[in-house]
């Protein structure tokens, strides 16, 4: 069970917290963060091409500068 403040997000064996992988599809992250997310791009776009496309380093930081 995730601890709150997680995000749903799980920590692994290290205390780390899991972040999404870059084969993580558009579509899927349109479910948490709206349909809004990453307008304009198809649901089967892969994470890590938007993030290079867009020139931002993580998902966290791709929320910051695009998705208000």
């Amino acid at each position: 069970m995730a601890r709150k403040g997680l995000d749903g997000r799980h920590r692994d064996t290290t205390g780390r917290i899991d972040k999404k992988h870059g084969n993580t599809r558009v579509g899927s992250l349109r479910k948490t963060y709206g349909d809004h997310f990453a307008k304009g791009r198809r649901k089967d776009m892969m994470l890590k091409t938007l993030l290079a496309e867009t020139g931002t380093e993580s998902l966290h930081a791709y929320l910051r500068k695009h998705h208000k």
